[in-house]
């Protein structure tokens, strides 16, 4: 039997079409194959069993997830089509037949920005019977929040509500979410009943002899690159320690070219103290054997490179004999060593620990260089955490690793996680409004430094603030060059503890109001980048009552016009 038809990579297609091309072609191959060796006279095709993958995403991982899911799908004879939330309503959802909804949880159990509408409009009594839809959810999530993956749990309950039918369980995926999401997606796929036998997506039809493929690089395997430097951005005296972090990317290749809006994926290593701290709770010596799913390494390295050595999972409290107990509200968990040292003796066989330990994730961080500038290289803005609890010093496990030991080290494995929901605007004479205070003016100075390489036109306003002035001004003669070019068209400073009350970035953009609103009224996008829970949520308070005030809006309108924002993507957020 001959091979099936399909759309080649070369083609001028999106990923997104190929898939959808491919798995079309090959679910009418392999019916009409079957049709001919049942019945050669009646071979008629019939067309592939549509799928929608609906994602919801705050950083970009759910939609690269999707990306996943539609290639699987495809292979298997799946019409696969690729859906951002924020452009689909109850009504329109009506109208699928088989769903794949993949969603993040950020903040305090909050949807993405752009499942917000959607998430509204499904809780309400009023949102329309699903009762001709098929589903199943993809949870993204993390354990150490209490309302863990709880978007997730709402949009399946809110389906099953309105009458769509779970086809397949939700699984609700933790940091290390790849194996999950690769069961899940298998599982529903064969729930949904797959139109064909897998089949593949087919290689380039005109290999080139000796000429090797280029490496891909990813959170299973990373790039090693080299540190060029690493330098602190306060002054002395302060009480912040915030790092800009230069690595080299010249020899990664294609694999890891980024745009100005995406993030770097850390993979760190643990410090080598608190190692030493759980190897003694432990009994151990660390050249015990261990197995990993990776293999087997020795305990010290499995604890310096694998395992996740912060708050412990609810499994291994069970097996030291302690009972969960819900995270403080503002506080820090309790960490391994902690849980180590409360637990009683005796304690089970490390090899059988080990088991209940999570895996050390990644860490992502907002790409502060622009790749047209700062070609072969990629720059991060990190604010190393050091803190004191419980009579220990705590350390943040990505921040001092960078800070303490990645120099010495000599490289770091890293990989790129692209973010297309931030984005510099398609259109170069586009004005640009940048929140970003502290570290979160990272991708703002890429944007910056992007928009002046390109020579774009349009017109840029930064909101940035921090502690105080004299120490905290985060690459502050850059700025001062990029204002004086005339790329910085505006700059606004908060610094809290210059003055008696604190003034925050929020309190500038109510100073500026009619201005501000007048950069809108013109189709000036709006960024904020930084802490979710308090700054992105009172600048988000503050944009609407920028519309209100200035624009003369009703709450209610206001509460519209920023939605229509973020419909059409002027609003964009990168908070964590």
């Amino acid at each position: 039997m001959s091979p099936p038809p399909f759309i080649p990579d070369t083609a001028p297609f999106t990923e997104e079409q190929r898939a959808w091309l491919n798995g079309f072609l090959a679910g009418l191959f392999s019916r009409s194959a079957r049709a001919e060796t049942s019945n050669p006279k009646s071979a008629t095709p019939n067309a592939a069993q549509p799928l929608t993958i609906l994602y919801a995403t705050q950083t970009g991982t759910t939609e690269a997830l999707a990306r996943k899911a539609a290639k699987t799908a495809a292979a298997r004879g799946f019409t696969p089509t690729i859906l951002d939330v924020a452009t689909v309503t109850p009504a329109t959802l009506a109208s699928h037949a088989n769903l794949l909804l993949l969603t993040s949880t950020y903040g305090d159990g909050e949807p993405p920005d752009a499942a917000k509408s959607l998430h509204a409009a499904l809780a309400a009594d009023t949102s329309p019977a699903l009762t001709s839809l098929r589903y199943s959810v993809c949870a993204l999530g993390d354990t150490n929040y209490t309302l863990f993956c709880q978007a997730g749990k709402d949009f399946d309950a809110f389906l099953e509500r309105r009458g769509a039918t779970r086809i397949h369980p939700r699984v609700d995926c933790d940091v290390d979410f790849d194996a999950p999401f690769e069961t899940w997606l298998d599982s529903t796929l064969t729930s949904f009943g797959s139109p064909s036998v897998a089949v593949g997506l087919p290689s380039d039809p005109n290999p080139q002899d000796d000429v090797p493929p280029a490496p891909v690089f990813s959170r299973t395997r990373p790039f090693h690159a080299p540190v060029l430097e690493v330098r602190p951005l306060n002054a002395p005296g302060s009480a912040k320690e915030v790092n800009h972090v230069v690595l080299d990317l010249s020899a990664a290749g294609p694999s890891l070219a980024y745009e100005a809006g995406d993030a770097l994926g850390v993979i760190p290593q643990n410090d080598p103290e608190l190692v030493c701290e759980v190897l003694s709770a432990l009994g151990a010596d660390g050249e015990e054997p261990v197995s990993t799913p990776d293999g087997e390494l020795s305990l010290r390295r499995a604890l310096t490179e694998y395992y996740d050595l912060g708050a412990p999972s609810a499994a291994l409290l069970s097996a030291l004999g302690l009972s969960a107990s819900p995270q403080p509200p503002d506080g820090p968990s309790p960490d391994l060593l902690d849980a180590l040292r409360a637990a009683a003796p005796p304690r089970p066989d490390v090899t059988n620990l080990v088991t209940h330990f999570r895996r050390l994730a990644p860490r992502l961080y907002s790409i502060s260089s622009s790749p047209t500038k700062h070609a072969g290289e990629v720059h991060l803005t990190v604010g190393a955490v050091r803190y004191t609890h419980a009579g220990r010093t705590r350390k943040g496990v990505c921040s001092t690793f960078l800070a303490d030991r990645a120099s010495s080290l000599g490289t770091v494995k890293t990989y790129l996680h692209s973010n297309r929901g931030f984005r510099l605007p398609a259109d170069p004479a586009a004005p640009v409004i940048m929140v970003g205070p502290g570290t979160g003016i990272a991708p703002f100075r890429s944007f910056l430094h992007e928009r002046a390489a390109s020579a774009a036109r349009g017109e840029n306003w930064l909101f940035f603030g921090d502690q105080r002035a004299a120490t905290d001004f985060l690459y502050a003669e850059e700025l001062k060059t990029l204002r004086e070019s005339g790329v910085l068209t505006r700059l606004e400073l908060a610094f809290s503890r210059d003055q008696p009350e604190k003034i925050y970035v929020q309190h500038r953009i109510l100073e500026h109001a009619t201005a501000l609103f007048a950069w809108l009224e013109k189709g000036a996008y709006f960024y904020v980048c930084g802490d979710a829970k308090r700054m992105a949520k009172d600048v988000d308070a503050a944009l609407h009552q920028v519309v209100e005030r200035a624009g003369g809006r009703s709450p209610e309108d206001a509460a519209a016009y920023v939605r229509a924002l973020t419909a059409t993507k002027r609003y964009q957020r990168d908070v964590y």
